[in-house]
């Protein structure tokens, strides 16, 4: 059986390591930079998906390693991104991955052949065939341009494109999204820009990294066992002991319970805000050259925009009349893994957890190699429950393209143990 793998990130790294522990070694993974690591991999220049300069993960450091490669004793609770791109490339170390991948190699387009197989088109022009395929090349590399964004006559940038706040001196700028890169955006502009607003058109849940001394989704973890309505209101009881109110700082009220969207986890945005370092503002109606109105009747001038809008989720490879789900809110994979109409097509790190994307990759690409050992099967109906599901997670978060990989970290994880054993 050969097997192809598109990307050696956090998701390609764990494929490679499953799928040689079950004895399936006839595979290569084709990354298209010079290293691991994926977004993890810091370059000032735009071009690249990758982190801040200043960058910490959000979930802390005992819910993101993975099962069998702990975190070292001496990094601290929220490492930074240097530590965690040293943490992936001694896991690849340690599990010898890198003789399985071809570095600087583009996979340019992907098209299924006779038999359930694929032929891949490299950027050398070669076009190796495989039997399976699996896709972990993330879904944070295509930015999200708002529409308006062009009528801005000043200096534009995605968040995408925001390494440090090296050039914000002395600037006006407006942040326009408060999900993680946006907060990050403006928190980090606040610290030598002379006016930092933040546009927040919807309600966002912005969570502390720490509660009663405890990094917050640890401490969430020991709620799990709670009927969800119980874990929603104590969630909404504890931020508000913490933070009090969102509109006291200027904030759109949430009217949903924190887990139907994906948090923002920030312990700097609040402060900033209370100390007029950060000011918000409501949703953006119009922009006249570098005047922005918003939707409140109130307007000012600014010199640079950063859009936190969020990515298309675009796979670049396949023909858009074969897989395109940039604008869905509805995505039907069992498990989200297995493809319905495709089996031999696998999608790794697809998901987008209300806790850290490594565990569920790794238990994701072990549940693929068993089944491709076929130590584990799937249930009959397994193509049916994949549109269930995607009917399943549409209903239970917010209804919006961004929640359309959401997963609760946890239970998801469950599914995935249990669907191996």
């Amino acid at each position: 059986m050969k097997i192809a793998i598109i990307g050696a990130g956090c998701s390609g790294l764990t494929t490679i390591k499953n799928l040689v522990e079950a004895g399936l070694d006839d595979l290569v993974c084709f990354e298209k930079n010079d290293q691991i690591g994926g977004n993890w991999v810091y370059t000032a220049g735009s071009g690249h998906s990758s982190v801040c300069e200043t960058t910490h993960i959000i979930s802390s450091k005992k819910m993101s390693e993975f099962h069998d490669f702990p975190m070292p004793d001496d990094y601290p609770d929220y490492p930074s991104h240097q530590q965690v791109l040293a943490y992936f490339q001694a896991y690849a170390q340690h599990f010898g991955l890198e003789r399985y991948i071809r570095f600087n190699t583009s996979v340019r387009h992907v098209e299924k052949i006779a038999g359930e197989r694929w032929r891949l088109t490299l950027d050398d022009d070669s076009q190796p065939e495989f039997d399976c395929l699996l896709i972990a090349n993330g879904h944070h590399s295509v930015p999200r341009h708002p529409d308006w964004h062009a009528q801005f006559t000043g200096k534009y940038l995605h968040a995408h494109d925001f390494k440090n706040n090296r050039g914000m001196e002395g600037k006006r700028v407006l942040v326009v999204g408060a999900g993680n890169s946006g907060c990050d955006c403006a928190v980090e502009s606040s610290r030598i820009a002379a006016q930092v607003d933040i546009s927040v058109r919807s309600p966002q849940y912005i969570v502390p990294k720490f509660f009663m001394g405890k990094p917050t989704d640890a401490f969430a973890s020991k709620m799990e066992w709670l009927p969800r309505s119980v874990q929603d209101w104590l969630q909404r009881f504890s931020l508000r002991i913490q933070v009090g109110r969102y509109r006291d700082y200027g904030l759109p009220e949430p009217d949903f319970p924190p887990t139907r969207s994906h948090p923002t986890v920030n312990s700097e945005l609040l402060d900033k805000i209370r100390h007029g370092k950060v000011t918000p503002r409501l949703g953006i109606e119009r922009i006249d050259g570098q005047t922005i109105y918003f939707t409140d009747g109130s307007h000012a001038e600014y010199d640079v925009l950063i859009a936190a809008t969020g990515y298309l989720m675009r796979f670049p490879f396949f023909d858009t009349d074969f897989i395109n789900w940039e604008e869905a809110t509805n995505i039907p994979l069992y498990l989200r893994v297995f493809h319905p109409e495709h089996p031999t097509l696998f999608f790794i790190g697809l998901v987008q957890p209300q806790g850290c994307i490594w565990p569920l990759s790794d238990a994701q690409a072990r549940l693929v190699s068993r089944v491709l050992t076929r130590k584990t099967a799937l249930p009959a109906d397994w193509q049916q429950r994949a549109y269930a599901e995607g009917r399943h997670i549409e209903n239970s978060f917010v209804h919006n393209p961004r929640h359309s990989v959401e997963v609760h970290f946890l239970p998801y994880l469950r599914q995935l143990q249990q669907a191996t054993r």
